[in-house]
C-alpha cells in the first residue's frame, strides 16, 4: 500500500493512532465516522499492508536516568559485506544504542546512544563501540538539548 492508496479516512486513522496508540477501536471509529467493525477492518488492513508496523510506548529518557543523547559517527576499515554485517549485528546487540543508520558521506554509520552522563558514555565506548568489528574511527558529539523530537508523521 503506497501513499496514493491511502484515502482520507486511512490518513485520519493513522494520525489519530500516532497521537494515541491506546485509543479504543470504538473511540477511533467514532472520531473517523465509521462503524466499529469497518474501522477495525481498516486498521487491520493497514497493519497487514505494513503501513502500521507496530505499537509502542515512549519512555522518558530522563525519567530512567539516561537523559543524554550522544551522536556517534563510525567509520569502518573496510566496506566488504561481511565487515558491514558484523558491525551491524554488534550494533543491534548493544543495549545502549537507540538508533543506528548506514550513511552516505564521510562516516559509514551514525548512531544515537542514550547515556546517563559522560562517564556512562565512556563505559559504553570502552565496553561496546571501540570493540565493534571493523571500526577504524569513532567521532562522538553530545547533544546539548533536544529542539524537536517527533514520533508522528504529517499525513495531511
Amino acid at each position: 500500500m503506497d501513499r496514493q492508496a491511502l484515502d482520507k479516512t486511512d490518513r485520519r486513522i493513522l494520525t489519530l493512532l500516532q497521537s494515541d496508540g491506546r485509543m479504543t477501536n470504538a473511540e477511533l471509529a467514532q472520531r473517523v465516522n465509521l462503524s466499529p467493525s469497518a474501522c477495525l477492518r481498516r486498521v487491520q488492513q493497514l497493519e497487514k499492508a505494513g503501513v502500521i508496523e507496530g505499537y509502542a510506548m515512549i519512555v522518558s529518557q530522563e525519567a530512567i536516568g539516561r537523559p543524554d543523547n550522544v551522536f556517534v559517527e563510525v567509520t569502518l576499515n573496510s566496506q566488504h559485506e561481511d565487515v558491514l554485517a558484523a558491525f551491524e549485528a554488534a550494533a543491534q546487540e548493544c543495549p545502549d544504542i537507540m538508533e543506528c543508520y548506514l550513511m552516505a558521506g564521510d562516516a559509514d554509520y551514525l548512531i544515537r546512544v542514550a547515556a546517563a552522563d559522560t562517564r556512562d558514555y565512556e563505559r559504553i565506548h570502552k565496553q561496546y563501540l571501540s570493540r565493534f568489528p571493523g571500526v577504524a574511527r569513532i567521532r562522538s558529539s553530545f547533544a546539548m538539548r533536544a529542539i524537536c523530537k517527533k514520533t508522528a508523521f504529517d499525513l495531511q
